[in-house]
């Protein structure tokens, strides 16, 4: 009865001991360079790349560049961060958000190409708040300025 419980602590205090080992201070930084650049590589590109407009180009047609499956581009850190913490600040958020958070649980509109299966889309999302930080589904004209702060988005 006392090894049991002696094994019991042992595997406690292990148990506990991983868990202490991955705190923030520990863990790896997401950064757009190590991680989120390769997700919106593989899942984003053929939609946001090289053909797609700017944010700027895109507003003027929405609805022509949609009917040609074209979306503001991504292809680099800047045009990216348009959607993050720019002038489209938080539209990133609110399009991969899988829904968890909304009153009705209605995904984002791009958050089915975050992955080919669940598992990899709720990776894939886990890694975007990771690297943003201050997720937020609110639309830019409706953050404040200590919200904004909150958006960490680092790129290396």
């Amino acid at each position: 009865m006392k090894a049991t419980r002696n094994i019991m602590a042992i595997v406690g205090l292990a148990v506990l001991s991983s868990a202490c080992s991955t705190t923030p201070g520990t863990a790896a930084k997401v950064t757009y360079d190590n991680t989120i650049r390769q997700i919106v590589d593989a899942r984003c590109l053929s939609c946001h790349g090289k053909d797609a407009p700017s944010m700027e180009e895109f507003k003027k047609d929405q609805d022509g560049y949609k009917a040609k499956n074209l979306g503001p581009r991504m292809d680099t850190y800047e045009n990216l961060m348009v959607m993050v913490n720019g002038s489209d600040t938080g539209a990133i958020m609110r399009r991969l958000d899988d829904g968890a958070n909304t009153k009705d649980n209605k995904p984002g509109n791009m958050h089915q190409h975050l992955g080919r299966n669940d598992a990899e889309r709720a990776a894939n999302l886990a890694q975007f708040k990771s690297w943003i930080g201050g997720w937020t589904l609110k639309r830019a004209k409706d953050i404040t300025e200590e919200e904004k702060k909150g958006i960490l988005a680092p790129r290396s």
